[in-house]
């Protein structure tokens, strides 16, 4: 497999009020991938991204050539890190949800559930206080082979104690916080909704809500800006208020999976698309949640 750096390829995205929302680029700046996915900005500078066939997360520093970070990554979908800076991993292909401290030593978080296997873990979002938060859908041939007899939303204390927040028929895809880690957002692909939750100082939810309905396309990865409007990758990057209204659709090139914030400044929407690596500058900051 060729990966190659390509710069300065620009897609003008056409914002649904021209007169009040600036014109934005969209440039790739890696491609040659199997099909892209997980993408987190750690504080140490670099942004890591999945390739999921491949069984690989790679590594970008902004400037450089893409690099392998992890190979074997047991399918590696989603990933973020905590405020220690140790990153967190869906490993589908394991069904496992795992944490790296950064000498690379691994810890099993989360596997199974009363003596079942997880389906697929998916996503994943930690609060700054510790809570974590994963989904657990299973698509393709994992959805063949899954033991519980439901897909979950699971929460998991500082302490290691894992829960249900949310068991359903139709498979919740990717996962995130408002900036204030009082609101848990919670994709649905199959159903197209985005669905919100009420989160406590113990990390528990409740309120359980449908807040935005017909999505253009399955929803996939979620992320946050620092008003708290929501960046749904679907057919392209719907972003939307908090109150769930749909502020533009941003164009892509290929079908996006996901995006994160990132670079020194958090100005830098990357996103994720199949078999290629994109980013957009943008005039808000991204939500810094862990």
């Amino acid at each position: 497999m060729g990966i190659s750096l390509v710069l300065g390829v620009v897609l003008l995205c056409l914002p649904l009020a021209a007169q009040d929302l600036p014109e934005i680029s969209v440039e790739k700046i890696a491609t040659g991938y199997h099909f892209t996915e997980g993408p987190v900005w750690s504080h140490d500078g670099y942004l890591l991204f999945s390739d999921i066939p491949d069984n690989t997360v790679h590594k970008l520093v902004p400037g450089q050539q893409p690099a392998v970070y992890l190979q074997n990554s047991n399918h590696t979908n989603g990933n973020t890190f905590d405020a220690q800076g140790r990153l967190y991993s869906c490993e589908g292909g394991a069904r496992r949800l795992v944490r790296r401290n950064k000498n690379q030593k691994v810890e099993v978080l989360a596997s199974e559930w009363e003596g079942r296997p997880l389906n697929a873990p998916n996503d994943v979002v930690v609060r700054h206080d510790g809570h974590v938060y994963f989904t657990d859908p299973a698509f393709g041939s994992t959805d063949d082979r899954r033991k519980l007899d439901f897909y979950g939303v699971f929460h998991i204390t500082p302490k290691g104690a894992l829960s249900v927040v949310s068991k359903s028929k139709t498979r919740p895809n990717g996962i995130a916080l408002s900036p204030d880690g009082k609101i848990l957002y919670v994709a649905d692909s199959d159903q197209r909704i985005l669905k919100a939750y009420n989160l406590d100082r113990a990390g528990e939810a409740s309120a359980e809500r449908v807040l935005i309905t017909g999505i253009e396309g399955p929803p996939d990865g979620i992320k946050v800006d620092e008003h708290g409007n929501l960046y749904v990758a679907c057919r392209g990057i719907a972003v939307y208020s908090p109150q769930g209204k749909l502020l533009r659709m941003i164009e892509m090139a290929e079908t996006p999976a996901n995006c994160a914030f990132g670079d020194a400044d958090f100005r830098t929407l990357y996103i994720t698309a199949r078999t290629s690596l994109y980013r957009i500058r943008m005039e808000v900051k991204g939500a810094i949640q862990y």
